[in-house]
Formats: C-alpha cells, structure tokens, sequence
C-alpha cells in the first residue's frame, strides 16, 4: 500500500511507510478524525513493508539518535486523548545512532503482533492500531509518521445458542409473547421471529424493532462508575396497523447491511460494547412500549470493502 509522501513543517527529512498488502481495505479514521482506507488485518497475520527516508534537498546530512518503527494497539477516550491506554507496544530498531547522509530505505516485520481485539470508532472511544516511525534528534525535535491499521478477527461458532423466548404485557391491557429463534448472531446473519398478541385492550399503530448498540466506558467497563451511551444503529417496522388477539407477526431482520462490530466485553477494563434488539409498540396516542433483549455479535466472515461502498457517513464514524 503507498502512501504520500510526509513532511514535518521543514523537517531534514521525510517518512513514508509502504506496508505490504493484505488485499483488504475498510474505511476507517485517521488521527486528525478524517474518513480514509487502511488495510485491513486479522489477529494472526504479520505486519510488514519498508519505511523510506528521504532527506530534504536543503539537508546533506542528518544527525539522530536513532530511527525506529513501532507497531501499537491503544485505547483512548475521545473526551480524554491526551492519555492514551497502550495495550500492545512493539519496537523494531531500523538505525542506530549516527548520521544519514543519504536516503535510505528499511525493511520490517512484525510477526508475532497480538491483535487480539477489533478495531473499533465509538461516541466516546476508539481502539486503534497504527504503525509509528521516529527519528529522534537531541536538539531540535523527533520527525514522526503514524500510519493507521485496521484489525477484524473471525472466530469459531459459539457451541450453545438458545433461542429468547419472553412474555410481556400490562395488566388487562396488552399482552404479547415474542420469539427470537436465537441469541448469539454473526454480524452478516438474519434475525429470525414472531410476535403473538395473547391479550390486545389498547389501540396499536405500528410496531418496529430497532437494533441499539450501548457503549460503556470508564473506570471497569459496565460498573457503577462507568459512562453509558446507546446509539440505535436501524429502525425496522414489522407492523403498520391494529393487530387483533390471536395474531402472530413474523420477525425477519438482516443484519449485514449495517455497520456492526461483534460484542465487545470489558476490553482491557476501559470499555464494552454490547448490542440489543428493542421492540417497540407505539398507540394511536403516540405512546410508546417496549422491551429490550439482549444479544451477542461475532465475526463469522471477514467484511472488507467492496468497489462501490461508500465511505463512512459522519454519524457512524466519531
């Protein structure tokens, strides 16, 4: 993958880090927040490419304490970037200290990376992976390039998966049994259901199921003193009209057209991310009654970008 060259505000030299290609592509954020692709990873495979210097004309040589590339997993918090959480941290040493009196090129590979989550671009948090070259010189600052990764990882089929089956209702008023033909879906499945209305006394409009992804973070992910925040990732109607006692409505819900990453638990004690389905009734008086179930996500299948995706809209890509 080739990237432009970089130049730090009149640097002696400029960094560009050509990683070798995967052959997969998503979009993705850099670290100034803008939507771009970055090559795409799963947790075994290595990380590799070359890093070429390239002195400025003005420059014949360039003194330094040596040049080294990283490869980094970090957590951050978007109200909190200045005090990132590393959770992976490898350093291979390019040059030692001395002088460059030329460009020069370097060949890398990081084979035994642990990438053991997903990437992920949430309200509040992102978990991020990115190369980082430097070159430190004592007197006149570090010249620094960062080139951002991306990390999706498939994994086995869960061994149970029950199907939800729950009862819900208000007193002499409503009261419906709804399904879920499991609990556990990879992130390309289809959601499977009935409605059956058992008792009806007020007068239903519609009735819709919305996906809702709710992300926790903060000191012990998920506890008391976690910062919570739901987001609802679609909106699908299943009914339009009064149903009538004794009738069934089917469920039937497709998750691949959406943007979700598998559940997310406790990473690292920073953050969760877990995902429900909410089934909402709505009355002619535009009240609302629902109920929420949770569900569990996983990666079946890697999901690289097609050549007619479209890149990340604003409210999907904080």
């Amino acid at each position: 993958m080739k990237m432009s060259w970089f130049g730090f505000g009149g640097a002696a030299a400029d960094i560009q880090i050509d990683v070798s290609d995967t052959g997969r592509q998503v979009w993705g954020r850099n670290e100034g927040g803008e939507v771009e692709k970055q090559l795409l990873f799963t947790a075994n495979e290595p990380v590799s490419g070359n890093v070429h210097i390239k002195l400025n004309k003005s420059n014949k040589k360039l003194d330094h304490l040596g040049i080294k590339i990283e490869f980094i997993g970090q957590i951050e918090y978007t109200f909190d970037r200045g005090n990132p959480y590393e959770f992976t941290s490898l350093v291979r040493e390019l040059e030692p200290p001395g002088d460059l009196t030329e460009s020069k090129s370097y060949s890398f590979e990081f084979s035994n990376v642990e990438k053991r989550y997903e990437s992920y671009y949430g309200s509040n948090v992102r978990l991020r992976y990115f190369l980082r070259v430097k070159i430190s010189r004592q007197y006149t600052g570090t010249i620094t390039k960062l080139q951002e990764l991306a990390v999706q990882n498939v994994v086995s089929e869960p061994e149970t998966n029950n199907s939800i089956k729950m009862e819900v209702g208000i007193e002499d008023c409503l009261h419906i049994e709804f399904e879920y033909n499991k609990n556990k879906y990879h992130t390309q499945d289809v959601v499977i259901g009935k409605i059956y209305f058992l008792l009806v006394r007020i007068k239903i409009k519609h009735m819709e199921v919305v996906i809702i992804r709710r992300e926790s973070c903060g000191a012990t992910a998920g506890g008391a003193n976690s910062f919570n925040e739901s987001e609802n990732i679609s909106k699908f109607e299943i009914m339009d009209g009064a149903p009538v006692r004794g009738e069934s409505i089917p469920i039937r819900l497709f998750l691949a057209p959406y943007d979700l990453t598998p559940t997310m638990k406790n990473v690292e004690n920073k953050f969760s991310v877990k995902y429900y389905l909410n089934l909402v009734l709505v009355d002619d008086e535009d009240r609302r009654y629902f109920k929420q179930q949770e569900i569990t996500l996983w990666r079946k299948v890697l999901r690289p970008l097609k050549p007619d995706d479209e890149p990340l809209q604003p409210e999907k890509a904080k």
